[in-house]
């Protein structure tokens, strides 16, 4: 990413060109708790992995047609 980009505003913007079975990973150096809700109610379920350090790793995928939303 660019400097002065929003990480933000990036994020959202690639989350937007995702195809129904593509998974957005995201490797944050802090747990991104916000994006998670933000994503939810756009039909996005997450796995978060610990990487250690403080660093996060989150897979955002769509959720099933059949999922609770």
């Amino acid at each position: 990413m660019a400097r002065g980009d929003d990480p933000f505003a990036v994020i959202m913007a690639t989350v937007a060109q995702l195809g129904p079975s593509d998974v957005f990973e995201l490797t944050a150096p802090l747990e991104p708790v916000p994006l998670y809700s933000v994503l939810q109610a756009q039909g996005f379920d997450h796995q978060t992995e610990d990487l250690g350090g403080g660093d996060y790793r989150v897979l955002f995928s769509r959720r099933g047609p059949d999922a609770d939303g």
